[in-house]
């Protein structure tokens, strides 16, 4: 019966691993739609947003299953939540993806504003904050946990960079304002994807230590 569940809660860690690689495929197309004004792209982010929330769900409903079926140690109870709380974190960042992808329509063939630079730069650190908060949680590694809310501030940094200079634009020229405001949004959306992969490290910190702590200023 142990190595039975010991099985089936192995199958829904790696579910979630599943689950966390669409996302950040989904992050990733959805700002190479952006560079490249692929409209077909994007709208197979947006199609792929439903498969993304069907394995919350999924993971959702063998975790209740394996509940009821089990009485649960301390220690696998905390797991489960934080299972529970790790795949709503995921299919959010999925979410924003899809935005950015529906953005993309918005945008259709309109001429780029200007070159872009640090929104996938923002896109290609919020991935690897995703890759390692999910090698931090099935290796339950505090120390890579921490390094990764500490990336953070770096997205940070390059929204307020991005909104800085698009603001300039806006000021100097009123028709560039909508232009101006989608890449906005593509960037905000990716600095709450950032947020959410460090809402993923706590719950990490959480489930090693016991001891909860709001390490990178969390955001819901």
């Amino acid at each position: 019966m142990n190595t039975a569940f010991n099985n089936q809660l192995q199958a829904i860690q790696d579910s979630m691993v599943a689950m966390a690689g669409d996302v950040t495929k989904a992050i990733d197309q959805s700002v190479d739609a952006l560079k490249r004004r692929d409209l077909r792209l994007a709208h197979q982010v947006m199609a792929d947003d439903a498969r993304i929330n069907k394995q919350r769900y999924d993971i959702e409903n063998k975790c209740t299953e394996l509940n009821t079926a089990q009485h649960l140690s301390p220690a696998d109870f905390q797991l489960m939540v934080a299972i529970l709380n790790t795949i709503i974190e995921l299919e959010r960042i999925g979410d924003y993806a899809d935005g950015n992808a529906k953005i993309v329509v918005m945008i259709g063939d309109e001429p780029p504003l200007k070159p872009l630079i640090d929104i996938p730069r923002m896109s290609d650190i919020t991935i690897d904050m995703v890759n390692k908060a999910m090698q931090a949680f099935i290796s339950r590694d505090v120390e890579l946990a921490r390094q990764v809310i500490s990336m953070d501030n770096i997205v940070d940094g390059l929204f307020d960079q991005v909104f800085r200079e698009l603001l300039t634009f806006m000021m100097m020229d009123s028709k560039s304002i909508n232009r101006a405001t989608r890449l906005i949004w593509v960037g905000h959306n990716l600095e709450r994807a950032a947020d959410r992969a460090t809402n993923i490290c706590e719950r990490v910190v959480f489930m090693v230590t016991g001891r909860g702590e709001e390490i990178g200023g969390s955001k819901y």
